[in-house]
């Protein structure tokens, strides 16, 4: 365990940070920084990496316990989402790659598509559009083949 200065809006500044490695009881694994509130209560804050029981591995910044920030979610399934995390959600500019290999660039507003976006097809074209909760009128874009 080491001690650090805190990071910005820590809702624990006097305690500062510690990097820890921990395994909950459900036997989920975090390695990284965190923080201990006023109350006692020991907060994932700054960056880690969290390996779920079921396989799923989230490596990235932390904030109040819950992914917020850049980072990137692995799911068992192989899906792989790289890009921006609000309150443990997909939420600003990212790309989910989808285990077919089909994967979209854009916006993610609390884990859907949303404004413009490019949506990659496994045979490689790139279909362009604004996307709305998963829909989107799109069109062919350009054929990368």
């Amino acid at each position: 365990e080491s001690r650090r200065k805190p990071a910005r809006g820590c809702p624990c500044p006097e305690s500062g940070m510690w990097t820890v490695s921990y395994i909950f009881p459900n036997g989920d694994k975090y390695e990284g920084e965190c923080c201990r509130t006023s109350d006692g209560v020991v907060m994932r804050k700054g960056t880690g990496t969290q390996i779920s029981s079921s396989g799923a591995v989230y490596i990235g910044e932390w904030n109040n316990d819950m992914m917020s920030g850049t980072g990137t979610l692995t799911h068992p399934s192989g899906a792989v989402y790289k890009g921006q995390f609000q309150d443990n959600r997909y939420h600003g500019n990212g790309t989910y790659f989808f285990p077919d290999g089909t994967k979209y660039c854009g916006t993610f507003n609390n884990n859907r598509c949303e404004s413009e976006g490019d949506f990659t097809d496994s045979e490689g074209r790139v279909w362009t559009g604004t996307f709305h909760r998963k829909a989107a009128p799109i069109k062919l874009a350009r054929n990368t083949l």
